[in-house]
């Protein structure tokens, strides 16, 4: 845990802990290009490999390319999905 990290977990629900007054929170990038593939942070601080590894697995299950970085001490899961067949309906 970091010295600008409270003892204390963040809301429920969130994966995050409370951060002192004047700290600056983390603020990972909504997206990365990697290989000329735009990938988009699926918007949680995992706060283990395992953990991010859990996501990234269910993500690719559901047909899902999966980057993971991490930062600060965090796991960040970036996905992208290539769309294979648009339906249309008409009105």
């Amino acid at each position: 845990m970091s010295p600008d990290s409270l003892d204390a977990p963040g809301p429920p629900g969130s994966k995050s802990r409370l951060r002192r007054p004047g700290a600056k929170p983390m603020s990972p990038t909504l997206a990365m290009i990697r290989d000329g593939k735009k990938f988009m942070w699926d918007g949680q601080l995992y706060d283990s490999r395992e953990d991010a590894a859990r996501a990234e697995e269910t993500y690719r299950n559901d047909n899902f390319e999966v980057q993971r970085m991490e930062q600060e001490g965090k796991f960040l899961v970036y996905t992208r999905r290539v769309v294979k067949e648009v339906v249309v309906t008409a009105q």
